[in-house]
């Protein structure tokens, strides 16, 4: 892609997360989803990184290969016109300049933006010390920048989704953190696991920055969450699950000979498949 062209997709992403409507991401985890995304009028694409890691066989928490993640979402951003950012999950390393290399390897894979999580492992022990994700998240945004695509960065922490630390903290925590990455260089922040109104609403008014909620069963909707003040609404893994969810149906009803017609009833045509892949 024309670098000029890729930091004018950043730019148009970016503006994105100030309104006048919540930017609403439906996860993608591979070329022919983010087509569909693209058709139904979303004027971005958001890859999920366990759908990722499902179609390429790994369980999500960084257990895909770096490597092998910017490879597959740069065939997502290949695959459509929209703006692309991708789930890079904790940056698939460690230091500082490890996070400078893989911000260039995501810029040169034609990706406009990443989020980028607060924890490398399974449990809290592996919750990333504040001061060194400061590092992490300043780190992609000198070396985006110095590439010539400033990626939209979506700094996320876990506090609430792990969860992290005593109950009674959490939202001090949450704000300490996000502020703190947005004043790294963050571009919207991310609290995912939160379902409560009232605590988005707080987090709105408290981070001072436009914030991403994860959309979950019992959580607001969408309308809701844009009357909040929440400026992005991500469904992360749903989309993807909920597929899943479709095919598990269809085979178990198939194993029970079940007619087949009713089961194919919201199936995407194939030509419309094949449509949608041809397109530019």
């Amino acid at each position: 892609m024309d670098i000029a062209k890729q930091a004018a997709k950043a730019e148009q992403l970016r503006k994105l997360h100030y309104g006048p409507k919540i930017l609403i991401l439906a996860n993608a985890w591979d070329v022919i989803s983010a087509k569909i995304v693209e058709e139904a009028g979303l004027p971005a694409v958001a890859t999920t990184s366990a759908g990722v890691a499902a179609v390429l066989g790994y369980q999500d928490g960084q257990r895909t290969p770096r490597q092998e993640m910017v490879e597959f979402v740069a065939r997502i951003a290949r695959g459509v016109n929209v703006p692309v950012t991708a789930d890079m999950e904790a940056g698939y390393c460690t230091t500082p300049a490890e996070m400078a290399e893989m911000a260039g390897e995501v810029v040169a894979a034609g990706i406009v933006g990443l989020n980028l999580e607060d924890v490398t492992g399974d449990d809290e022990s592996s919750h990333v010390e504040l001061g060194l994700q400061v590092k992490k998240i300043a780190a992609v945004r000198e070396a985006s920048a110095a590439a010539g695509v400033p990626l939209v960065i979506n700094a996320r922490t876990d506090v609430y989704l792990m969860p992290i630390g005593p109950a009674e903290t959490r939202f001090e925590r949450t704000v300490e953190r996000l502020r703190a990455y947005r004043k790294a260089g963050a571009d919207c922040v991310f609290a995912p696991g939160i379902r409560d109104a009232e605590t988005i609403g707080k987090l709105v008014r408290a981070v001072d920055a436009p914030l991403n909620i994860l959309l979950q069963p019992g959580g607001p909707s969408v309308a809701q969450l844009e009357k909040l003040g929440v400026a992005r609404a991500s469904i992360g893994s749903g989309t993807m699950r909920a597929a899943l969810g479709a095919a598990r149906k269809l085979v178990k009803a198939l194993s029970e000979y079940r007619d087949h017609s009713e089961l194919l009833a919201d199936a995407v045509p194939y030509d419309e498949v094949n449509r949608l892949l041809g397109r530019a």
